[in-house]
């Protein structure tokens, strides 16, 4: 058996490849949470955008982007966010979850984190 590859290959010093991502919806009542995995880079930001509209025709009061389990955040991925909010401004409101500093660093080096509504987890983001 095989052990998981970690974040650093402790023979070669080089870090280890994000891995390829998935975004899951799930809808409940007024909120509906997208949950992104892996590298929310050019290969995932279209499946992103796909489920965010579709998400958005539900017409839920609540968008929960949870990218809790994103290994790194591409500028695409950023935009993806951008439009998302600005998809939903006026009828749906935005919360981004995110927690570690691959996701945050990126979101404030640029100043999205005065666009986007932050949150340090899924709990707090339903909580508002």
């Amino acid at each position: 058996m095989t052990e998981p590859e970690s974040a650093n290959d402790m023979t070669t010093g080089r870090r280890a490849k994000p891995s390829a991502g998935v975004v899951s919806l799930d809808s409940s009542g007024e909120t509906a949470v997208l949950s992104v995995s892996g590298a929310l880079d050019l290969t995932l930001a279209p499946q992103l955008r796909s489920l965010v509209e579709r998400a958005f025709r539900l017409r839920p009061r609540v968008l929960i982007i949870d990218l809790t389990a994103v290994e790194f955040l591409a500028s695409v991925g950023m935009a993806e966010l951008i439009w998302a909010e600005r998809l939903c401004t006026g009828t749906t409101q935005v919360r981004i979850v995110a927690d570690s500093r691959n996701v945050v660093r990126p979101l404030q080096l640029t100043g999205l984190t005065g666009e986007l509504m932050l949150y340090p987890s899924r709990a707090a983001a339903l909580e508002g």
